[in-house]
């Protein structure tokens, strides 16, 4: 066989102890482990005629690694590791907040945040940022107070106001729309078409079945207004709302959005976090971009940041793919 053919066994070895060093979840390091353990002592020639997902302890992504060590590749997920192996990641982290021009997601009183609009604003300046994209609710989600038609082109007149007294700093319109249920959104398109940035977000039915939700978010990636996709998983990991994450097909989703222009959203909210890890790095392997948001709903939110940024970091999200560490006008681009 070749001798630029690597040692699979090895390469899921060395994902497991990087994996271990990071602190990651246990779950995540057995799998690597386990798939190690299930093909030590098979040669290579056994390997390259084994259908490797039929092996017991092998599972798609391991599955993954294994074919890219047979074709004598650094696996991917491995290269992603190593990227950030040794790396400081408070300064790296740092770095990339201080690269973040703007937040993509936030909320005012006029759905469900604490605060007015200009207060929103006057913090966003305080803490450095260029631009701050405002995104209310739809009015599906009553309980958020979501914004009719009606009051978010009342809202579209507000931030023009407030822009024209604005000097080197731009509030952007924007939207949090639902994803109904068959995928479509919770707004009227020609309003939507209006907004410099559409955050897509599912909120409802959280536990509707793999197929149906993939489908249901492959739809919302397709339309031609969604900027970018929220919250994917809808976890709450801490709290009294914890909640599981929604299951769907994420190479699906994740290859859509790549193909689509839309833009993972990196949530940095500490009781959502949200794309789980091992998610966030499948969306990096996928191509995709990125958004790093706060989902502030009070001005103290808007300092959120840095919890995305460290997530992003561990993950081996490149900045250039991170679309709010871009000027404004790139961003608008």
């Amino acid at each position: 066989m070749s001798e630029e053919i690597r040692d699979p066994v090895a390469d899921l070895r060395r994902i497991a102890f990087l994996l271990e060093r990071a602190h990651e979840s246990t779950y995540r390091v057995r799998a690597f482990r386990t798939a190690a353990g299930a093909l030590r002592g098979k040669d290579v020639d056994e390997l390259l005629r084994t259908d490797l997902k039929r092996v017991k302890g092998v599972g798609e992504v391991t599955a993954r690694c294994v074919e890219e060590s047979l074709r004598g590749e650094v696996p991917v997920y491995l290269r992603r590791l190593e990227a950030t192996e040794g790396t400081e990641l408070d300064q790296a982290a740092l770095d990339l907040r201080e690269a973040l021009r703007g937040d993509c997601h936030s909320h005012t009183d006029a759905s469900d945040g604490g605060s007015p609009l200009w207060e929103m604003v006057e913090t966003a300046i305080s803490l450095g940022h260029d631009y701050l994209v405002v995104t209310d609710h739809s009015p599906r989600l009553t309980v958020a107070n979501g914004l009719s038609a009606e009051r978010l082109r009342a809202q579209l007149r507000q931030i023009a106001e407030l822009n024209a007294g604005l000097s080197g700093f731009r509030i952007l319109t924007g939207i949090e729309v639902d994803i109904l249920d068959d995928g479509a959104l919770d707004q009227d398109e020609e309003l939507l078409a209006e907004l410099d940035v559409v955050v897509a977000s599912v909120h409802s039915k959280l536990r509707m079945p793999r197929a149906e939700m993939t489908e249901r978010m492959l739809t919302a990636v397709a339309n031609p207004h969604v900027d970018v996709l929220g919250h994917c998983t809808g976890r709450m990991v801490t709290g009294k709302r914890s909640r599981p994450e929604s299951e769907f097909d994420a190479d699906a989703v994740f290859a859509a959005c790549a193909e689509n222009g839309v833009a993972v959203e990196i949530n940095s909210r500490p009781e959502r976090l949200d794309p789980p890890k091992r998610l966030l790095r499948l969306a990096v392997e996928a191509g995709c971009e990125f958004t790093i948001d706060t989902d502030a709903h009070a001005p103290g939110q808007l300092d959120w940041l840095d919890y995305g940024c460290t997530r992003a970091v561990q993950c081996g999200v490149p900045v250039d793919r991170v679309r709010n560490s871009r000027p404004l006008e790139k961003l608008l681009a």
